[in-house]
């Protein structure tokens, strides 16, 4: 039976489940893992300059290819770095593992240079946090990580201290990493049948949609065509709905348009579909509030509820459509069309060139980026004002991807995001909308 460093399996079997890159800085404790990365030379180490940027890079890739990343961060400090970014994939909901090297384990407790307790860092960040300390917890615990970071598309951390990471253990043949696959979530039926009786009985129903309606588009369109009801989208939900919809009009919230925001105020039936919108003054008062969501947890946080359904947004629609009869009165659909069409009206009357030697708007600029960009490019932007100018003007078409910090709120993301998206889809135009102070925060990464 041979014997391997523990950061070899890791190394070895991160490399068999097709990891390419691992985005990281090295120091002292993460030392064999580089040394393990060099022997086995089929994932690079993708260098930054901030384990921040490390973490958000992970994140986007994760987000455009839906497979597990990687990244990783040395003792103290360097964990601590990692922090920020691994909140944004925590609440982005992406696959991401992250490999937090730490003291010697002789030291921990006394004080010692560097010290931290990660174990406890990273619990407030992550569905799976745990510490390797011997070799036969591997390649289990490794295990465990990768398939909780991939089954709750959520971040996993190990922590691996450096002197545990050099010691060896005996292993006969390397075990295969087979991925876990994401489970269609289908409600109970009597569930979908409760869903179609308050379908039924709704006058004005407005559908309201969020992240979770990714592939689902055809679906929404659908029942908002049957229903003939107004769809609204959170911001996340953008990219998933908005794109040849003849029932969308805007958003709601703090970026929101008049028409969405009227759209859920005056429904009497509001239909939550995939979104956890947190803004709770936005939400109606006097209406059915039914609520799709594969997580549980999330159902009736925001609001009371008249009835909370745990499934995929997708699955649930596909059994719920054949319930639904078409309607033929239009009255609230076509009242909310015209308010939006006077919004976006309104919007695109800054979106003009001004004469020469007049500062132009930022509306301006990114119509015209939005009318220049590839049909399939990916766009990230920072927290602050690049926030309004993505959700108002530029449009989205079922092939392109927008990237933000959407629940976390940090600045300085786009760069970050550009960097992982781009090493996601080399050959994919990616733009990073990045506000002065978010560029100036993380410019180091331009090195």
């Amino acid at each position: 039976m041979a014997k391997k460093r523990i950061s070899d399996v890791l190394i070895d079997v991160l490399a068999s489940a097709g990891i390419k890159r691992i985005y990281g800085i090295t120091g002292d404790s993460l030392n064999s893992v580089n040394d393990s990365l060099r022997r086995n030379g089929k994932i690079a180490f993708e260098h930054v300059r901030h384990e921040e940027t490390a973490a958000f890079a992970a994140g986007a890739e994760a987000s455009l290819t839906h497979k597990l990343t990687v990244c990783a961060g040395s003792s103290g400090p360097g964990n601590l770095h990692l922090i920020n970014g691994l909140f944004d994939c925590h609440r982005n909901r992406v696959p991401v593992l992250a490999i937090a090297s730490h003291i010697p384990q002789s030291e921990v407790g006394l004080n010692y240079f560097q010290e931290t307790h990660p174990e406890n860092l990273f619990k407030e960040c992550s569905c799976f946090c745990e510490l390797i300390s011997n070799p036969k917890q591997m390649p289990e615990i490794l295990f465990r990580a990768m398939n909780a970071a991939v089954g709750n598309q959520d971040v996993a951390v190990i922590v691996l201290p450096g002197d545990v990471a050099v010691m060896e253990m005996e292993i006969d043949e390397l075990p295969v990493w087979n991925p876990p696959r994401l489970p269609h979530i289908v409600p109970q039926r009597a569930d979908i049948e409760e869903m179609a009786a308050h379908l039924e009985t709704g006058k004005r129903i407005t559908l309201f949609c969020g992240a979770g309606c990714e592939g689902a588009h055809d679906e929404v369109v659908e029942l908002a065509k049957r229903l003939q009801a107004p769809v609204v989208h959170a911001f996340r939900g953008k990219e998933w709905v908005e794109w040849d919809n003849p029932y969308d009009v805007g958003m709601t919230g703090l970026l929101g348009y008049t028409s969405g925001y009227r759209a859920i105020e005056q429904c009497d039936t509001l239909v939550m579909l995939g979104t956890d919108f947190p803004y709770r003054p936005f939400y109606p008062e006097n209406a059915k509030v039914i609520q799709v969501d594969r997580d549980p947890s999330a159902l009736g946080r925001r609001v009371p509820l008249t009835q909370g359904i745990i499934g995929t947004v997708k699955d649930t629609l596909k059994e719920l459509l054949p319930l639904v009869s078409q309607r033929g009165d239009t009255e609230f659909i076509d009242t909310v069309r015209k308010a939006y069409a006077k919004f976006r009206g309104d919007l695109d009357s800054y979106a003009v060139a001004e004469p020469d030697g007049v500062a132009i708007h930022p509306q301006y600029f990114v119509n015209r980026l939005n009318k220049l960009a590839a049909e399939d490019a990916i766009f990230t932007f920072d927290v602050g004002t690049p926030v309004i100018w993505t959700a108002r003007h530029l449009k989205t078409n079922g092939k392109r991807r927008i990237l933000g910090s959407y629940n976390h709120g940090s600045m300085a993301n786009a760069m970050m995001h550009a960097i992982g998206a781009q090493n996601a889809c080399p050959n994919r135009q990616v733009i990073s909308l990045s506000g002065d102070g978010g560029f100036t925060m993380m410019m180091g990464e331009m090195l």
